[in-house]
């Protein structure tokens, strides 16, 4: 074992990826927030919000989905972790990529494009040869991460051509191929651990999967992203976006979520997907209705879903996958409401009294932040420090 596997953080791919999501969370919003409500400035040429939903989607979503397949890849497969120098160098990717970015000013357009665009396919790379030598049935996953890079490559084509709406339509897709995944991997993790939660406390059966019920909702989501691709904001954009928050709404009242508000590192996952129908619902009102209280809709699909359902997993896999129990301590379960609250005002707070846009940014970035810090207090020492038991950190 080199020196480099030994030291705790390049130990297992979680560790670097969950801890940079973490950080960069704790950066990135409050950074933005200060900007809008106090001026202060950005070191980035690009348009600010682009920056904005740019690094959320690429840098804060795209770390925590590698901690997490660089985690599941060698569970999946019964292949080693990846650890050592092949992982310094992924997180050594990724961080050039945001620090780039973060300073796009003060470099070529090509190098910032060039270092924000090697990230995944090296990512790809190193989950693919485990993937395809044992011909596991998550092998397509491999096609997600190509399709994020591909709406990143189109980010950057709008931002070159000065081409803002093929920007903003890129981040689009990219949001709606991030929510399929949480359709394929968290309908699968959160009926999982919920099950096992139950059967624990002696509760059978309680967990449900309609017949043709996965296959249904995967196909509307799939078709939510493919519209919003040819006529987002068209009246089928929001049709299907009404029929997807049905059938996910469907899905996640067969888990019976209820069930498991005595666990948190359960009922996060819950809260999480609620997100979903919710979110897409409120998509539907906004395209459909015009209804001014669904306009921030996507904030409730970025905020609400990922971040959330990111937040649940990371402090899952970092217990179990560290030798710890599966126990959350109270400061995490706050850090989880927390995030949610900072959902909720950023969608309905400019309907709260005495909130204007600027206080409401504020508001919700100082929830987030509050949510990240209180994860980082708990568990950067976990990330940082070997397992807590004599298994090798290297398998898992």
């Amino acid at each position: 074992m080199g020196v480099l596997t030994r030291l705790s953080l390049c130990a297992y791919g979680f560790r670097p990826f969950f801890l940079g999501a973490a950080c960069s969370g704790l950066v990135l919003v409050p950074w933005w927030a200060a900007s809008i409500s106090f001026d202060v400035s950005l070191a980035t040429d690009w348009p600010p919000t682009l920056w904005h939903a740019h690094e959320m989607l690429f840098g804060f979503t795209c770390a925590a989905i590698a901690g997490f397949l660089l985690t599941a890849v060698p569970s999946w497969t019964g292949r080693r972790g990846f650890a050592g120098g092949p992982l310094v160098l992924l997180s050594a990717l990724w961080l050039l990529g945001r620090v780039l970015v973060a300073s796009s000013a003060s470099w070529p357009f090509a190098a910032v494009v060039a270092a924000d665009l090697a990230f995944l396919p090296v990512l790809a790379a190193f989950l693919a040869w485990p993937l395809l030598r044992e011909r596991n049935r998550n092998t397509p996953l491999l096609l997600v991460l190509l399709v994020l890079w591909l709406c990143n490559a189109t980010f950057h084509l709008g931002l070159f051509r000065g081409d803002v709406a093929l920007s903003r339509q890129a981040l689009l897709a990219a949001v709606n191929f991030a929510l399929i995944l949480v359709t394929v991997i968290g309908g699968r993790i959160t009926p999982s651990f919920t099950a096992t939660a139950l059967r624990q406390r002696g509760v059978q059966g309680a967990v449900r999967s309609w017949r043709g019920m996965t296959s249904v909702t995967v196909a509307l989501m799939i078709a939510v992203a493919a519209v919003d691709l040819v006529q987002p904001g068209g009246a089928s954009a929001g049709w299907l976006a009404l029929a997807a928050a049905i059938a996910q709404g469907a899905r996640l009242a067969q888990w019976q979520g209820w069930r498991t508000l005595h666990e948190p590192i359960v009922w996060i996952l819950h809260l999480a997907y609620a997100w979903l129908p919710f979110g897409l619902a409120l998509k539907a009102l906004a395209i459909l209705t015009g209804m001014t209280a669904a306009a921030f809709w996507l904030h409730a699909l970025t905020i609400g879903v990922l971040a959330t359902m990111i937040l649940g997993v990371m402090t899952r896999v970092s217990l179990g996958h560290t030798g710890r129990p599966l126990r959350i301590r109270p400061l995490v379960t706050q850090a989880y409401l927390l995030v949610s609250a900072a959902a909720l005002v950023r969608v309905l707070g400019a309907w709260l009294p005495g909130l204007d846009y600027p206080a409401v940014i504020v508001l919700s970035a100082a929830l987030w932040t509050a949510a990240f810090a209180f994860f980082l207090w708990v568990y950067g020492p976990i990330l940082l420090t070997p397992r807590v038991d004599p298994r090798s950190t290297a398998r898992t």
